[in-house]
């Protein structure tokens, strides 16, 4: 039997990336798919991919850091596949700079999209969610080690841990697990467009990669595929934890 049969996952940020690969993934075995993103063109791609793969799919048109859009959503998703089982939170943003440089309406959007909409969604699902949901945050390796030049990304998504392990807590005993994913630096449009902000991004690529011990930066299918065992049934006693898919960052 399919790992996600009968299920209905909502993905945000699912018109690329991680995002995407997950929705596939996900597809593949079984669930309904609804991926929510700012880029309708990119939504509405995903979801055909996915519907190759098997799965049942929709798609929203969504700022995630629009709280009234994030509950007309969820609560529509219930309307029409009856259920709101799997959430997984991808949505991010990014402009690569340090504490100085980063202007208080950049901080301020960063934090928008990255934490807000990750609460936003959190407290759109969990209430339509019956025990055995489950909500995957996509964070980040940095959030634990630190990086550079990029002050408002890493506090965003070290706040994604904290909220996550809290919910978990609060929410354990509805049957809900909340985790995290720490990606390493991984091949998405995030990454290409973080490197692309240097007029020479080769030393930060070459930098970048000699922090993974496994000598090469990740793939969205990779972490995908920790998604997947965080939303099934094989991941039923994790709930409150950071999974890392970080090609040995932290751990290097």
């Amino acid at each position: 039997m399919k790992r996600l049969a009968g299920r209905v996952a909502a993905i945000t940020g699912g018109g690329s990336g991680i995002g995407r690969s997950t929705a596939v993934r996900f597809a593949e075995e079984g669930a309904t798919v609804v991926t929510i993103d700012l880029d309708a063109k990119a939504a509405a791609a995903t979801s055909e991919i996915a519907e190759q793969h098997g799965g049942t799919c929709a798609w929203y048109e969504s700022d995630v850091s629009h709280h009234e859009a994030a509950d007309e959503i969820a609560n529509d998703i219930v309307e029409r596949f009856g259920s709101l089982d799997v959430l997984v939170t991808a949505a991010g943003i990014s402009v690569g700079k340090t504490v100085p440089d980063t202007l208080p309406e950049e901080w301020d959007d960063i934090f928008a999209v990255n934490v807000k909409g990750t609460y936003l969604w959190m407290r759109a699902s969990i209430p339509r969610m019956s025990s055995g949901g489950s909500i995957t945050a996509i964070a980040s390796q940095l959030a634990v080690s630190g990086g550079i030049s990029n002050a408002a990304y890493i506090a965003s998504k070290g706040a994604i841990v904290s909220l996550c392990r809290t919910a978990a807590n609060d929410h354990a005993p509805q049957g809900i697990r909340v985790n995290c994913i720490l990606p390493g630096a991984t091949e998405t449009p995030l990454l290409e467009r973080s490197f692309a902000r240097f007029e020479d991004p080769t030393p930060y690529i070459e930098r970048s990669l000699s922090r993974h011990p496994l000598g090469r930066f990740g793939k969205p299918e990779e972490v995908a595929e920790a998604a997947l065992f965080l939303a099934s049934d094989d991941s039923s006693f994790t709930t409150g934890t950071e999974l890392r898919v970080d090609g040995g960052w932290i751990g290097g």
